[in-house]
């Protein structure tokens, strides 16, 4: 075999491993478990980088002002946003929630886990915020995810 194709096959293995499907290892949090991972280490796949999204109106456009339903909403609108990608909530992998009431945090973890039932948490940061730039806002959630290489 000379040199040409050595590198030709060389180049076709790093091909071939980067298009493999991505993989997830969870890792678990040191202390009590409450709906998040510790990190999340991934390998292969596409970064998909989520905005920020609240639910302050359901889709027939009435109001939502209950803390978890906001929050059901968001979660409904991150699945809806990553399924344009070829994804799900499964595919997250972090997140970062912005409460408006330090005494919503355990609602939202509660609700959190009725959206990630296979222990496949995303690692997670939760902050107390006085503002939001819609004042409606009651819970708002930045994301990202990893989804397989097939683009859909």
């Amino acid at each position: 075999m000379n040199k040409s194709t050595k590198l030709l096959l060389a180049g076709l293995a790093l091909l071939f491993a980067a298009g493999e499907a991505h993989a997830a290892k969870y890792l678990q949090p040191t202390s009590t478990q409450r709906t998040y991972a510790a990190g999340v280490e991934t390998r292969g796949g596409r970064i998909v980088w989520l905005a920020g999204m609240g639910g302050t109106a359901k889709p027939d456009g009435t109001k939502i002002t209950d803390f978890a339903e906001q929050t059901r909403q968001a979660f409904r609108r991150i699945e809806a946003t990553l399924k344009q990608a070829g994804g799900s909530l499964d595919d997250l992998v972090s997140m970062t929630v912005m409460i408006r009431n330090q005494s919503d945090g355990d609602t939202f973890v509660k609700v959190r886990g009725e959206f990630f039932k296979h222990n496949k948490f995303p690692a997670s940061m939760l902050i107390t915020a006085k503002d939001f730039a819609n004042s409606d806002l009651l819970v708002e959630i930045q994301s990202v995810a990893v989804i397989g290489d097939t683009m859909k």
